[in-house]
């Protein structure tokens, strides 16, 4: 296949001739002519894709052709005989650096377009940008000393500007601030020192900083993450990499948000959840000066069974090896009495409001009849409570539960008598004088606790006997039947009939 030509840089040169260019393609392996129109031109292969050529004299625009064996080229690859000016050059910036080179370069001037090359001294610079008025480079490596800077062009070399290569002081950290942060990063880290401008890189051990700000004497960095340990940190510029510094990671302080519940018994055992950030590797949780049991353990939650402790209230704080954390008050609180209630008695059905009274009731969460719990609570003050008691049989102990604890038999009557609603089976005699004043046995059961008797809603006085008596004088009544009722806490019985005898 016959070589193929798809560029030609530059495109344009003098008429006279001795242009540098090169010929872009492929096929060009063991090429023997190229022309520029009719002119032959001298040449070099550097490989299958490139040649590089010297213009020869010409006129116009002419097509660029390559032969080899395999045929000549048939692209319209054109060149372009002008005058075209002399690159110049005004400025450069900077107009020294660094022995190792690397560092970008700005050169100004005019006719600066193509460039085909950029010289310090002898030595090519590697070029970034190239406009009419300026070249933008990388400075190749250089020793002490001063060359000059040239472009060229197709117009041909410029003037030489003087560019002085330097010894650059190694860098020298003298503080660092803060020297600890936490493990994620993300913190303002002020390195303080000389020589410190250009910094190329600023390293935590093996890991990069981001440079905020950089002066001669100060390089301002955010910390990269890393973990718990110690590094050293370090400074390179275009002088060296400097001394070490030490930096250490450490675990982010514990914080506690809230504590549930924030009252407990003297005694301890209860569990308490401490809920927070950073409070994975709990080492210690105090309640005040008394460890805690810990019984689990995330991030962000601690449950703990409490220790005893006297009444007062504590701080509790978690260490963990970022710290101590701040402080949350618990309450430990003596447990509650119960000495006397409003009413022993009631009904088995409950339903009926008993005031409890007794110490360190303000608490209250829960109070029980013989385990079955109350409703309605109502705390009054520190010593008095209402409830509204359930349904039960028999006698039982009322108790009340606070954080301190649940109250336990003390002095005073905390027991309640459940009544079986009372009956009435018959009256003896079961008539009387309308006048009153008979003695009436009132016969049924539960009776026990008779605290009313009425004879057609007028009370009448009595004495309870028994459990299955009562005994009453009947009050004056109008001639004819009327209902007596019994009452007790736990109701009022049926009627029965008495009948009212003329006087």
């Amino acid at each position: 296949m016959a070589p193929v030509v798809t560029s030609v840089s530059p495109d344009r040169g003098a008429p006279d001739g001795n242009t540098g260019v090169t010929l872009t393609g492929s096929g060009f392996t063991g090429a023997t002519m190229v022309k520029f129109g009719p002119t032959s031109a001298s040449f070099l292969v550097v490989s299958d894709t490139q040649i590089t050529a010297r213009t020869p004299a010409g006129t116009g625009t002419a097509a660029v052709t390559v032969t080899a064996p395999t045929g000549t080229s048939t692209q319209n690859a054109l060149f372009a005989y002008a005058l075209v000016a002399a690159p110049v050059l005004t400025s450069l910036s900077p107009t020294s650096g660094p022995t190792a080179g690397g560092n970008a370069v700005i050169l100004t001037g005019t006719n600066l377009s193509g460039v085909t090359s950029v010289t310090f001294g002898a030595t090519p610079a590697s070029v970034v940008s190239n406009t009419a008025t300026q070249v933008v480079v990388i400075a190749p490596a250089g020793v002490v000393s001063s060359v000059g800077v040239a472009v060229t062009t197709a117009g041909g070399t410029s003037n030489l500007l003087v560019y002085s290569y330097v010894a650059v002081a190694a860098p020298v950290l003298t503080g660092i601030t803060p020297s600890s942060g936490p493990t994620a990063g993300g913190n303002t880290v002020i390195l303080t020192g000389t020589n410190l401008s250009g910094a190329t890189s600023v390293k935590f051990g093996a890991t990069p900083a981001a440079v905020v700000s950089n002066t001669a004497t100060q390089v301002v960095v955010i910390a990269p993450a890393g973990v718990v340990s110690s590094v050293g940190v370090s400074v390179t510029t275009a002088g060296g990499t400097s001394n070490l510094l030490v930096y250490s990671y450490v675990a982010p302080a514990p914080v506690l948000t809230t504590i549930s519940p924030t009252a407990g018994p003297l005694g301890g055992g209860n569990t308490v959840t401490l809920n927070g950030t950073n409070l994975s590797g709990a080492t210690s949780v105090k309640f005040g000066n008394n460890p805690a049991t810990v019984l689990s353990n995330t991030a962000s939650q601690l449950v703990v069974s409490a220790p005893t402790g006297a009444p007062s209230t504590v701080n509790v704080t978690v260490t963990t090896t970022g710290g101590t954390s701040n402080p949350l008050p618990y309450l430990y609180l003596t447990a509650p009495t119960v000495n006397d209630l409003s009413t022993h008695l009631g009904p088995a059905t409950g339903g009926n409001t008993v005031s409890v009274f007794g110490s360190d009731l303000l608490l209250a969460s829960a109070v029980s009849f013989g385990g079955n719990p109350a409703t309605g609570l109502t705390v009054l003050s520190d010593s008095r409570l209402t409830v509204t008691a359930p349904p039960g049989s028999g006698t039982v102990t009322v108790t009340v539960t606070t954080p301190g604890g649940t109250s336990t038999a003390a002095t005073g009557n905390p027991s309640y008598t459940y009544l079986g609603a009372p009956v009435l089976t018959g009256l003896t005699p079961s008539h009387g004088s309308a006048l009153g004043g008979d003695a009436i046995v009132l016969g049924g059961s539960g009776l026990t606790y008779t605290d009313a008797v009425t004879f057609g809603g007028v009370q009448a006085t009595f004495s309870a006997v028994s459990d299955t008596q009562v005994v009453a004088t009947s009050p004056a009544g109008a001639p004819g039947t009327v209902n007596v009722v019994a009452h007790t806490p736990a109701g009022s019985s049926n009627p029965r009939p008495y009948v009212y005898d003329p006087a």
